[in-house]
């Protein structure tokens, strides 16, 4: 089944049909906000909606019960889809980017349809490598070096025990 457009009217008495599931005339009309439209407005919406296959007709004697055929989840999702292609590319995230930036949406709003992992470790800096002008530097201010020869020395000089 195809899914068209519906009017804001026609979109007004889907929403009472949608929350009654089927209901009769009478009890349409009673669902209205003030001002309510004559009973032939409605009937002639219905029928256009029954043409739409929007609803489904049931007679019972004289009268006629009206069944919701499309479901409101459905035609919510044909909505999405539409406004998603008109609008936004067809990118769920080009929506969600403007829903973020509009501020019509939080970030603290998704973290229930997100798992967000993280994971902290120490970030160790690299280090630089020594330039032979650094190591002539630190060569020169270092303290003296003692010679292998005077090393040797030491060593034959001390008493050695028995």
């Amino acid at each position: 089944m195809k899914i068209n457009h519906l009017t804001p009217s026609e979109e007004l008495l889907m929403n009472i049909l949608w929350k009654l599931n089927s209901a009769y005339m009478r009890e349409v009309r009673e669902h209205y906000p003030e001002p309510k439209p004559h009973q032939n407005t409605i009937s002639t919406f219905i029928k256009i909606l029954v043409e739409k296959e929007y609803l489904t007709t049931e007679k019972e004697g004289r009268i006629f019960k009206y069944t919701v055929a499309v479901p409101y989840e459905d035609y919510r999702r044909f909505l999405l889809q539409n406004f998603l292609q008109n609008y936004f590319n067809n990118s769920g995230s080009e929506l969600l980017k403007s829903l973020l930036e509009e501020r019509f949406l939080k970030t603290k709003d998704l973290q229930p349809y997100f798992e967000v992992k993280t994971t902290i470790s120490p970030i160790s800096e690299p280090e630089e490598p020594k330039s032979t002008l650094s190591e002539f530097i630190a060569e020169i201010t270092s303290g003296k070096k003692t010679k292998k020869k005077d090393k040797k020395k030491k060593k034959k000089n001390k008493p050695q025990d028995l």
